[in-house]
């Protein structure tokens, strides 16, 4: 907000102010022009711990390749034994299960077994002195943890969605080998979708 005086009136037009003008307050604002028009400078506050958010995206992306390259592979290597369709998407349905069930599991596993090796290294370095635990729990929130429950959701849900990938492909197509050259075409396109999507959500330097 400006607060202006009645003997800002006065003022000259390069802002300043006459000096026979005592008490006169000026708050200045900092501008941009922008395509010749002056608009008020604004900050983004919006604070994004990215350091906390790769905890999952990394998650994500791998569940996501994994799934779309493991289901896309199984479905053309049973499609090569039977050209069936359905044989293929059933195939396809039976790895997206076992899958994401697999990914969350291991996702679990492995990121919790991190926290705890990270708190234990948090409780060595302070020896819980006197005011140990205090100080713990203030090191824990300052320090970003991995966070196990929110990996295996990422995991599992982006291998679901990376799977279906090819199998929706497959699923309206009859023949034999332009199913085959979709699923492949889909699944490359869907690759560059999902790096494109991790680099966007991590704000990676161009």
């Amino acid at each position: 907000m400006v607060v202006v005086s009645p003997k800002m009136a006065n003022a000259t037009p390069n802002g300043s102010v006459p000096h026979n003008h005592v008490g006169a307050v000026l708050l200045t604002i900092p501008t941009i022009k922008i395509d010749g028009k002056q608009t008020l400078a604004t900050e983004d506050h919006t604070s994004i711990d990215y350091l906390q958010r790769a905890q999952w995206l990394r998650a994500a992306i791998l569940g996501a390749n994994d799934g779309l390259v493991s289901v896309a592979s199984l479905m053309m290597g049973v499609g090569a034994v039977k050209r069936d369709a359905k044989a293929m998407l059933l195939a396809g349905f039976a790895g997206l299960v076992a899958g994401a069930c697999g990914m969350a599991i291991g996702e679990f596993v492995a990121v919790y077994t991190q926290y705890e090796v990270e708190v234990g290294q948090m409780k060595r370095d302070m020896n819980m002195s006197v005011g140990g635990e205090r100080d713990l729990e203030m090191e824990m929130e300052r320090r970003t943890l991995p966070n196990p429950l929110q990996a295996t959701l990422a995991s599992a849900l982006c291998f679901s969605i990376g799977a279906l990938v090819p199998l929706l492909s497959a699923a309206f197509i009859e023949n034999y080998r332009t199913r085959i050259i979709v699923v492949v075409a889909m699944s490359c396109l869907a690759l560059v979708v999902f790096g494109w999507v991790g680099a966007k959500l991590g704000k990676t330097p161009k």
